[in-house]
């Protein structure tokens, strides 16, 4: 094992047990069963496939998700996915505690969740059938957050869930400010879904009416007509107030500049790239926001770990391994695509549209380190070239591994060809993946997805999370137990340990940048740069030191609607969130990424 903590995490978090003794001794054991387990879904050469894996795990060249390192080949009756989004919440008391329900089963199988709570009746509204008075969606977030603390409540993982909210629901303001106090909503990340409408009624400074559907039984005239989760087509609703949409946008910043709550979903870009838009609206991601996905869709992460593919680093001859850097590729997509068929599933219902769809979402992680080991700085933009060739490499081998796949076994079962092709993230595709596509089908709706890795990023030696800056070159870190009590960790940077290695008497070049020493607005390029590559999402933290003036803040969430990505989620140090990572002058990081939460 790297060290201290990789071990400490491989033993709490991965390593499989048995009746108290421990089956995996060495990680050797723990890759040969997580590979084995994956050979399972071929017809032939299962063992010529486990020895492919195997080469494929070993060294840390490909890091599996944490459920998929933890539950594969094991006794345990757990899921190998790492997130969900569940079904539409049904506005009615039966519908939110069976809602309750399946929550709870997934969380307890490993699986963290994501609820679009727009469906939920705000706050003072009359149910006509009932003649209750609701409570609103941030009421009963609360009993999920409970629900969440008790399911687990013990052992080195704490659940993850996602909340979000249209920008046009009647308690949208009650939402933006629901984790303004410390301890309140502390498993719920939040982001508001915000719509085109709305970003063009803030650029008109124009009123911007809060609405909710009718209920069958009133006999009101509808205020207007629009699209809503849980029903087909557009729905009747009526305006309940109006405000001034400028209000709005500068209330979810300044919450967002002050608490780091709530983020924010672009959810008409999401749904207009979205290579399934012909069946499906998404208005709801995993806890991280890597994978938008609709009711019941799952996501399946794994991510290549890029200083391994790195030749001769620090000297003018380093350069990357393409060959093997591609070759892991296909063999990834292959891995991953086994893992829908190998791994057991909280709900039928999650089974059902996994199946359906194949989506897995293979990204990367250590981009930062490996830029360093490149002699490339982040916020370059040669760094984010290089950056934007590697996703690009990973974007057409992953695409054409998929082909390739279709080929052999079969596409996905909603594959639709004609309504396929022409989503935009195919057409931009090259002409030779987009003529293969045509002819074989492709085997996966969705390939790509950027999370972020802190847990195994450590596992495999404090490598740079993601594509995520150097948070610090040494730092504090403080992970759980098994017993839900906390150690404290010294880790250092991997790109840094191999330098230390290796040039100790040499002055550190001014390519070993860090996270809080980089510009928001060069966090922010660097993540638009390799969104266009990414047909799911980027999970990535802007980090905006505590003296960046409000109005620079501000202008970032726009810059990232116009540079067209999915969401944008920024972190600026406060009391209320806590520290993860420390060093001598930084205390602090975004929480989604505490890796007790992460998705990992």
């Amino acid at each position: 094992m790297p060290d201290d903590i990789a071990t400490h995490i491989w033993n709490t978090k991965y390593r499989d047990y048995r009746d108290g003794s421990a089956v995996d001794r060495t990680i050797t054991d723990t890759w040969q069963r997580v590979a084995l387990a994956a050979a399972q879904a071929e017809t032939q050469d299962i063992a010529g496939w486990q020895q492919r894996f195997y080469q494929l795990l070993d060294d840390y060249h490909f890091l599996p998700g944490g459920r998929i390192l933890a539950g594969a080949g094991t006794d345990k009756d757990v899921t190998l996915f790492n997130c969900f989004v569940m079904g539409t919440v049904e506005d009615s008391m039966d519908g939110i505690f069976d809602a309750l329900k399946e929550a709870a089963i997934t969380m307890q199988q490993g699986g963290g969740v994501g609820y679009d709570f727009s469906t939920l009746r705000p706050r003072g509204f009359t149910a006509h059938h009932r003649g209750t008075v609701a409570s609103g969606p941030v009421s009963f977030m609360r009993i999920w957050d409970a629900m969440c603390a008790t399911v687990l409540s013990t052992g080195a993982r704490r659940g993850a869930m996602m909340a979000t909210l249209r920008c046009d629901h009647p308690d949208i303001e009650e939402f933006i400010q629901a984790k303004q106090h410390a301890g309140t909503l502390t498993r719920f990340n939040l982001s508001v879904l915000v719509s085109d409408r709305f970003i063009q009624a803030v650029d008109e400074d124009a009123d911007w009416p809060l609405v909710f559907p009718l209920d069958e039984q009133d006999t009101a005239p509808a205020d207007l007509h629009c699209e809503w989760p849980g029903y087909t087509g557009p729905v009747a609703c009526r305006v309940v107030r109006t405000l001034r949409a400028r209000r709005l946008w500068q209330l979810i910043m300044r919450s967002t500049y002050e608490y780091a709550e709530p983020g924010v979903l672009f959810c008409d870009p999401i749904n207009r790239e979205n290579n399934l838009a012909y069946r499906e609206t998404i208005t709801a991601t995993n806890p991280c926001g890597e994978i938008p996905l609709p009711p019941y869709g799952a996501c399946n992460l794994g991510s290549l770990n890029l200083p391994r593919y790195i030749d001769a680093p620090f000297s003018e001859q380093a350069a990357i391994d393409w060959p093997r850097l591609e070759q892991d590729i296909a063999l990834a997509v292959r891995f991953l695509d086994n893992v829908i068929d190998i791994s057991r599933f909280p709900l039928a219902a999650h089974q059902a549209y996994e199946t359906g769809s194949r989506r897995i979402g293979l990204g990367v992680t250590g981009l930062a380190d490996a830029l360093i080991m490149l002699g490339l700085r982040y916020d370059s933009d040669t760094g984010r070239q290089q950056a934007a060739d590697i996703l690009q490499c990973l974007r057409d081998q992953a695409y054409a591994a998929s082909i390739e796949l279709a080929r052999e076994k079969a596409p996905f079962a909603f594959y639709q060809a004609e309504a396929y092709r022409h989503s935009p993230f195919i057409q931009r595709l090259p002409d030779r993946l987009q003529q293969q596509i045509r002819q074989y089908g492709i085997r996966n709706s969705h390939l790509l997805a950027i999370a972020p890795t802190g847990t195994i990023s450590l596992l495999a030696g404090n490598v740079s999370s993601g594509i995520e800056p150097v948070y610090d070159l040494q730092a504090h870190r403080r992970v759980l137990n098994q017993d839900g009590t906390f150690i404290d960790f010294q880790v250092s940077d991997y790109a840094w340990r191999r330098w230390q290695q290796e040039n100790s008497d040499t002055p550190l070049p001014d390519y070993f940048q860090t996270a809080l020493h980089i510009a928001p607005e060069d966090h922010l390029a660097m993540q638009a740069r390799l969104q266009p590559y990414v047909d799911n999402a980027i999970s990535k933290t802007i980090n905006v030191p505590q003296d960046y003036p409000f109005d620079d803040f501000v202008d970032l969430y726009r810059l990232a609607y116009e540079s067209k990505l999915k969401g944008c989620t920024t972190y600026r140090p406060n009391p209320v969130t806590g520290a993860i990572l420390s060093s001598d002058d930084i205390q602090s990081t975004h929480h989604c990424c505490s890796i007790e939460r992460e998705a990992d």
